[in-house]
């Protein structure tokens, strides 16, 4: 039985990198890695989690085509249940190109595949009812999600007492508040980034945005900074903290793996210093290596670089 099941988008992922340049039109540039993986939300949070110990399952949907058998074997290799991922012959298996050049943000090239077909007829009740902890990884860049069956799926984990998490991917020019407002009060822990949530609230300063996001009933809302660390918020009472400082390799997995901290944290029991400190350090140590998932440490490593790097964290009413 599964202790997390994830739920969202799914892709097979190709690293390239890292290199100092793009080549010029014409060159080709020789690099020393170009690395194949399992990537999206709702997988990389999986491997994470797998990575810590729980037991996870995955849900979602690949295409029938040859991508999509190394991608269900590249997670099978991490621990990650996946007899709930659907095969659709609607689409391809969705795809991403990450191009990783020093000193740059990442470049993605993606084809968006069968991420299209995945809908909450997905997801089986009853093996809801059955986790501690349910994720969405992705919410508004998956275009089958239907939102009133979402809002009827995340009632029906309250009354299993299954706890929620849910991030989202915004689209470009998509009206985000109209659709997140009426959801926010179902969800237990909701996890955009400063930029989603200042698409959700209008508002460009953090501590706003936790503001807005408790006035439209989020339960507790925690928003990463990037380099700036992340916030949090839950009965009025906030909390901020820094970054870990670390060698960075490939900024790519770290959201996904502070997502997957707060959701140890959750399981573990922490208090909120400890999740933000726990899931911070799980997010900064999933830079230093290519690809998502390499740098990714146990409890145990993930413990012994907090008791290593010393974090204070301050804490106020909002």
């Amino acid at each position: 039985m599964a202790d997390v099941g994830c739920a969202g988008i799914l892709v097979a992922d190709m690293f390239c990198g890292p290199m100092q340049d793009l080549p010029r039109e014409g060159q080709l540039l020789a690099i020393d890695a170009i690395e194949p993986g399992a990537g999206g939300c709702s997988a990389n949070v999986a491997i994470g989690l797998a990575k810590q110990g729980f037991a996870v399952d995955l849900v979602g949907c690949v295409g029938t085509d040859s991508s999509a058998q190394s991608l269900l074997r590249s997670l099978e290799d991490d621990h990650v249940g996946c007899e709930h991922v659907a095969a659709t012959d609607l689409y391809p298996t969705s795809k991403t190109v990450i191009l990783v050049v020093e000193g740059q943000d990442r470049r993605y090239i993606h084809m968006f595949g069968s991420n299209k077909a995945f809908t909450i007829g997905h997801i089986d009740r009853d093996w809801v009812a059955g986790l501690k902890l349910f994720y969405l990884g992705g919410l508004l860049a998956l275009p089958a999600i239907d939102m009133d069956e979402l809002r009827e799926l995340l009632e029906f984990c309250r009354q299993q007492q299954v706890v929620t998490v849910v991030d989202v991917v915004v689209p470009q020019d998509f009206q985000v508040a109209e659709v997140m407002k009426p959801l926010l009060p179902e969800i237990d822990y909701f996890l955009p980034n400063d930029d989603e949530a200042a698409q959700i609230t209008g508002q460009t300063d953090p501590l706003q945005q936790l503001r807005e996001l408790s006035g439209y009933g989020a339960n507790t809302a925690i928003i990463t900074l990037g380099e700036k660390g992340a916030v949090a918020v839950r009965d009025g009472k906030c909390w901020q903290i820094g970054a870990y400082s670390v060698d960075c390799v490939d900024p790519s997995g770290s959201g996904d793996a502070f997502t997957g901290g707060i959701i140890a944290g959750v399981l573990r029991g922490l208090d909120m210093p400890g999740m933000l400190r726990y899931a911070s350090a799980f997010g900064a140590c999933a830079t230093r290596a290519l690809g998502t998932t390499g740098g990714l440490l146990s409890v145990a490593g993930t413990e012994a670089f907090i008791a290593e790097h010393p974090m204070e964290i301050d804490s106020r009413p909002l």
